[in-house]
């Protein structure tokens, strides 16, 4: 199936919403921290930066103007269109979904004006809007190819589809165990604030929770892995969302741990940790080689009815009776076809 040109329009457009949104916000964030450097200290997670003012975005929001720039792009031309344009709907659905409950709350009161959080809880909704439609537009606007040369389609080749699943299948496995070790050593009354934000857990404004996001992103690797182990098609765009967000978290992970000292004093750390900075580099390796294998252009599948006919029953002369598959056959075409 390919993606009709009508609805690879109406995808980029969409995508172009969202990072319009989500680039406004950004730039918001940017003037208010009066340092951009504070900006980026803060979605590293630095606990000796001051912004000027709160930001209302974390790190994710980064891959989140990143993506559907590529994608709008991705959509006019690129033969997994329909793939990316659900991909970018199923994750900004599934990470700006807090923000419906989350925004209006009233532990935000006094950490964000009324009036921002007025823009914010509006730009949610646009968001999931958008979100929506560009998942129904990628799955109703497939169309069968207009004819035998259009391209397809790709999926992972066999080397990148193993090499996705052991990396991105590890990234899950660890992600779940920290949400294990969370729950099991957390009081009680921290457990629900992780996953919905509360006075305990304070989110960002037009963040997600450090458990929803936490669980949505292992959950995310983990159906990465098992699909492009089968070579499905949305593995590709899918898994290139999915690793952006575990090379961007690992990366700020190790930039926290450089600016705490923690690698220079490795060895006297508490096991705890030790695990943990180990994480960002397993995060920062398994996220840059999932995007390096996955990025490559995918293979094509074989089309129905190309190469040689199919031999009918052996005998000699032509069919009979205008019946097609007895005798010989047409011959071959003396050379392939264009886009073979």
């Amino acid at each position: 199936m390919t993606l009709t040109r009508g609805a690879r329009i109406t995808g980029a457009v969409l995508c172009a919403v969202l990072g319009v949104i989500t680039a406004g916000w950004i730039v918001r964030d940017l003037r208010a921290a009066g340092d951009p450097a504070d900006l980026l200290r803060h979605w590293a997670g630095y606990t000796d930066v001051r912004p000027a003012a709160l930001p209302a975005t974390s790190q994710g929001d980064l891959v989140l103007l990143l993506v559907p720039v590529l994608v709008a792009f991705a959509a006019l031309r690129s033969r997994v269109a329909a793939s990316a344009l659900v991909a970018t709907g199923v994750v900004t659905l599934v990470l700006r979904l807090p923000g419906v409950w989350g925004i209006g709350a009233s532990w935000t009161d006094g950490r964000y004006s009324d009036e921002l959080r007025t823009r914010a809880l509006i730009g949610t909704f646009v968001t999931l809007a958008a979100a929506l439609a560009l998942i129904v537009t990628g799955s109703a606007g497939r169309a069968q190819p207009a004819d035998g040369y259009e391209p397809l389609p790709t999926r992972p080749g066999p080397g990148a589809g193993v090499t996705a699943f052991l990396v991105l299948g590890a990234s899950g496995a660890v992600l779940i165990a920290w949400e294990i070790r969370h729950f099991l050593t957390l009081p009680a009354r921290f457990h629900p604030d992780r996953f919905t934000g509360g006075p305990t857990v304070p989110v960002n404004l037009v963040g997600a929770p450090p458990g929803w996001s936490g669980v949505a992103l292992a959950l995310l690797c983990g159906v990465v892995a098992l699909t492009a182990l089968l070579r499905a098609v949305h593995a590709r765009p899918l898994g290139m969302i999915a690793a952006g967000f575990l090379l961007l978290s690992g990366v700020l992970g190790i930039a926290r741990a450089v600016h705490l000292a923690l690698l220079d004093h490795f060895g006297d750390l508490p096991a705890e940790h030790r695990l943990a900075v180990l994480t960002s580099f397993l995060l920062a390796f398994t996220g840059a080689a999932a995007l390096l294998v996955l990025a490559r252009r995918g293979l094509e599948e074989d089309r129905p009815g190309h190469g040689y006919p199919p031999q009918g029953p052996a005998g000699y002369g032509h069919p009979q009776g205008g019946q097609p598959g007895g005798g010989f056959g047409p011959p071959p075409p003396a050379s392939p076809p264009p886009g073979w």
